[in-house]
Order: structure tokens, then sequence, then C-alpha cells
């Protein structure tokens, strides 16, 4: 699970952390929303034994393959990497076994090549740092300069530099009250030639300035532990070095596309998952959960000759770069006249198998959270189907925010209903979460969150044997109507399926890094 970039192809990568809040939610009939698909004229599939026919066991043997894939490449399955390909070809091969033709949707993209990206004090000692986005490149080699501190750690304002000797020197703060930002501003103007922000957490800082121009010296962001020792370098006179310098290059990736070629053309549910993992591991959970399930749901629907409206499937490229390979997707269906419109919703999977999990649906009808961006019409009754099922099952679960940090993004802004599932990243889980669906509290629902150990023995079968189902009810729901959603019921004319809609060769506009998520603005 992604939202924009981190740090880039400097050896070992480090990651930011967003997480999704859940709040709790009551269970079953506190959360009956109503609205779900009523029973379709035509050829209605039974949503109920298609959930059954979604087992765990299936899913599992997905989630083994793409552990022989990390195994076997360098331990991760990356874009860009031959371990994302080798999921690729594992993926198409399942379906085209299933029934299914297969198609590659490539993309291109500029990415931000690391050429530097360390900090090393005068003894010889070096620390690695994340050049901030927006911010310019050091010279080569770097800027070599004393170092100085702010009087009151955070840096924020010019009071901050009252009585510091801060001209000519390379300026170490801390993160907190202001935005990155403000604080190089802040520095630059009291005359630092370079800016380096610790974090106030055990974890690298991957942050951004906001905008190109806001400075013209180097910044870069710092893990807590190693920002402490620089303050106690600095504090002892020791000189500092920072170097930071990337390079742009194209680069070229692809997304897995197939769909039944049962249904009717002009009404089609979509549905996707990432396939990419972080280079920091195989990506198990992150997301070779949501992939895995999707495979399953998609294998079992291949079985299904008779079905009212088309369902496609995609296995997003990219996304840990900064949901690359969806937007690219979705722009260029909507340079096409009549695409998007052909899509009547879409759900997204991204981490459906949390060892600490919680059993969250996008709040796409906003009940808990206000959205931070406009929530296309269709998109509640797309979330009532998920949860109508969870409340017809006793299954309790809880909103997540409709933020768009996954690949529903690019759906929505271009106004796409939309909503999906999603079992925790690395917010903490609560007493009342475990309280509904058992774990540990005052832990991350994914304590491995992209890293190397999440691998298989990091899926939950318990959460997969919960999530499976639901997508599965889900899909085959909407496989049946969708009238509740954009009021378009029954077969339709299916004398004229013409198959997956063929893809050019779209330009990703995300400015990625190798291994790329979103950057914390303060």
């Amino acid at each position: 699970m992604a939202a924009r970039r981190t740090a880039g192809f400097a050896g070992t990568l480090a990651v930011l952390v967003l997480g999704t809040s859940a709040l709790l939610v009551p269970p079953a009939a506190a959360h009956g929303r109503g609205g779900g698909p009523g029973p379709g004229p035509g050829h209605a599939i039974d949503a109920e034994r298609f959930a059954r026919q979604v087992t765990t066991r299936g899913v599992w043997k997905h989630l083994e393959a793409f552990q022989r894939v990390a195994d076997q490449n360098d331990g991760n399955r990356a874009a860009l990497t031959d371990g994302y390909e080798a999921s690729a070809v594992y993926v198409e091969r399942t379906l085209r076994r299933a029934g299914y033709t297969t198609t590659r949707d490539p993309f291109t993209f500029g990415l931000e090549v690391i050429d530097a990206a360390s900090l090393t004090l005068g003894t010889g000692e070096t620390f690695e740092v994340d050049q901030m986005l927006y911010a310019p490149n050091s010279a080569e080699g770097g800027v070599t300069a004393p170092g100085s501190l702010p009087g009151d750690t955070t840096g924020c304002t010019a009071d901050s530099w009252a009585g510091v000797e801060a001209v000519g020197t390379i300026a170490v703060i801390s993160r907190g009250v202001c935005s990155f930002a403000e604080k190089a501003v802040a520095a630059a103007d009291a005359g630092a030639v370079g800016v380096v922000v610790y974090n106030n957490i055990e974890e690298m800082l991957f942050g951004t300035l906001g905008a190109e121009g806001v400075v013209q010296v180097p910044v870069a962001g710092m893990s807590l532990a190693d920002g402490q020792a620089v303050v106690a370098a600095v504090t002892a006179g020791t000189p500092l070095t920072l170097d930071t310098r990337f390079h742009p290059e194209e680069r070229e990736s692809f997304n897995v596309l197939a769909e039944t070629r049962a249904g009717r053309d002009d009404n089609v549910v979509m549905l996707g998952a990432h396939l990419d993992s972080v280079e920091d591991g195989a990506g198990l959970n992150d997301n070779g959960s949501g992939s895995a399930v999707l495979l399953e749901v998609a294998v079992q629907l291949g079985k299904q000759k008779k079905l009212n409206n088309t369902v496609r499937f995609a296995w997003w490229g990219a996304e840990e770069l900064g949901l690359i390979g969806s937007t690219a997707y979705v722009d260029e269906l909507a340079t096409q006249e009549g695409e998007l419109d052909r899509i009547a919703t879409y759900l997204n999977f991204d981490m459906v198998g949390s060892p600490n999990y919680i059993i969250g649906v996008y709040d796409a009808d906003e009940s808990t959270y206000p959205a931070p961006v406009e929530v296309p019409e269709g998109s509640a009754q797309t979330e009532a189907v998920l949860t109508d099922w969870f409340d017809s099952t006793g299954q309790p679960w809880v909103d997540t925010e409709f933020s768009g940090r996954s690949d529903y993004e690019a759906f929505i802004l271009n106004g796409v209903p939309a909503s999906g599932l999603f079992t925790g990243a690395d917010d903490i889980k609560t007493p009342e979460e475990v309280a509904l669906f058992g774990g540990t509290p005052d832990i991350r629902h994914d304590p491995n969150y992209h890293t190397p150990a999440d691998d298989l023995a990091n899926v939950s079968r318990e959460a997969i044997g919960i999530m499976a189902p639901a997508v599965a009810f889900a899909t085959a729901s909407l496989a049946r109507d969708t009238s509740a959603i954009n009021g378009v019921s029954g077969p339709g004319d299916q004398g004229h399926h013409h198959g997956p809609w063929k893809p050019g060769k779209g330009k990703g506009h995300w400015r990625g890094h190798e291994n790329g998520t979103m950057e914390k603005a303060a």
C-alpha cells in the first residue's frame, strides 16, 4: 500500500508508513445500509453460493506462489524487477488456465534515481538520509560545513534561530510543530547552507517541501536515532557533509488485465489489487493478499458461463512508486470516449491479510469519516454490498477513511464509484478493536508493514478466510445487478461482447522513486 513516494535507488530502501485509521463501528444490525443489489433478471449468479467457492485454501496456493517468486528474485516482487515480472507471469498463466485472455497494459513514467543520500560526520561516520521531494540537489560531493541547532529544537520561525550562529552551517532540526517547508525556510533565512530534519519516531523520515523553489539549499530527512547522534556531534563541534543528489530516468512497467467473456459490455464491474511489493520484502500482505484473493475470485468466476455484467480484473503495477499503474490506466481510459462510462463501479483490495487485523470497509458514505476527497455518486451503494454481507454473516467491521490513498484514487477523481476492503497497516490496534476482532492491543495492525518480514508467515489465514468470501460475494452480486449503484439492471444485449478493452501505451504522470510511497509534509 502506497500513496506518493519515498527514497530512491540507493541500496537499502527505507519507507514511510502511512496508516489508515479505523474508528470503532458497531457490528451487525447497526450497520445495515440497505441499497445493495437485489435479485437481477437474466442469468442470476447465486452470490452466497459463489462466496463459498472462494476458499482460504485456494487463495493460499497463490500466496505460496508469490512467496516462491520472491525467494527466487532477491526477496521481493517490486516494480521494475524480475520478481514483478515473475509475479505477473504467474497471474497470467493462472488466468489463462481458467479461460481468460490476459492483456498487459504498459505505461511509462519518470523515475528519480538516487545518486547520493548521506550525511557524513568529520569523523568519517556516515548516516543514511532521504532527499525531500522538491529539494534541490547538493553539489557533487555534497556540501561540507559546521552544524547548527535551533534554540527550540524544532526550528519553525526566525525566533528559533535568534542568537544562533547559523550562517554557513548545516542546520539539524527535529520534526514537529510545523511543516518541513517552514523549517527549511527559517533555517535558510538564518543563513544555513543545508538542512537536515530528523524524525520524532524510530523510522526514516521521508518528507516533502510541497512545491518547487521553496528553498535553494539541500534538505533531507533522517531517523530519530541517527538525528540524535548528529545533534551530539554538532554539539561537539564536528563538521558535517550533506550529499543528496538524484537524476531522472524514464522507465516502463505494466498492469495485468483480464475480464469475463460473459456479461454486457456497457456495464462493467471492475476490481483491482496492486501486484508489486516494496523492495524491502516479498510483500505477501502488501499486497500479495489482495492480489491472491482477486486471482482466486477470477479463477472461480471463470467457471460461470452466464453473467449479467462483465467483470474486469486488474493487477496494478508500480503502486508502491506512487499509484502509477492505476493512474496511467484511468488517464488513458478517460481519453477514450465512453470507456469510463462503461465502468459501473470499482472495488479495491489492498492489504486484506494483516496479522493483527481489523475488518475495514472504505467509508464511502462518510458515516464515520468525512472524506478528504469528493465521493462519486454510487460509492455508498458499493460500500453497502460489502457491509451488508458482513452484517448478514454476523461479522463485525469498522469504517476506514475514504481517502484515495490506494489504487482507487484515479477512479474516484474521474467520477467512478468505488469502495474496498482493508485489514490495516501501521495504525495501532485499540482495545475496542481487539474486542471485535481479537488480536493484540497497542501494536500495529501489520507490525511487518513494508519490511523484509512481510512474508507468508505475516499473512493471517483468519483474515483471508473473512475477506475472500466478502470479495467473492460482492463480485457475484455486482455481476448480477448494479441497479442500486447506477440504475442498470438485467443482462442487456450480450450479442456483441468485444472482450477486454485494448490499452495503448499510457504515460504515467507521477514523479516516482524506486520504492515510492507518500511523504508527510510535517
